[in-house]
């Protein structure tokens, strides 16, 4: 391998680490502060965007966990949902391709 590619190995493998810190901190975990009251649409849609990262990270900790329990029932279900598709293409992104 030459030298320019193994350094453009580097900085793939450098940016892919960053990448995975960076969302790594915006993991959803258990509501612990007594006025924040109940996760609502907003909530339930950052939660469903985050869901895969969040599921890696409660793996290897306990204290992490995908779905919030205090939320306000339909709303946040919803906005999961939404944030769910968002992430795994919302299933109609297949229908339109051509083979």
């Amino acid at each position: 391998m030459s030298p320019s590619r193994t350094h453009r190995h580097w900085l793939v493998l450098i940016a892919v680490l960053a990448a995975l810190l960076t969302l790594s901190a915006c993991a959803a975990g258990p509501n612990t502060a007594e006025a924040a009251g109940e996760a609502g649409f907003w909530q339930g849609l950052w939660h469903g965007i985050i869901a895969p990262i969040t599921f890696i990270i409660s793996l290897f900790n306990d204290n992490v966990s995908i779905y919030e329990v205090a939320n306000n029932g339909g709303w946040y279900n919803f906005g999961f949902l939404i944030g769910m598709s968002i992430i795994f293409g919302g299933g109609g992104g297949a229908a339109g391709r051509r083979r």
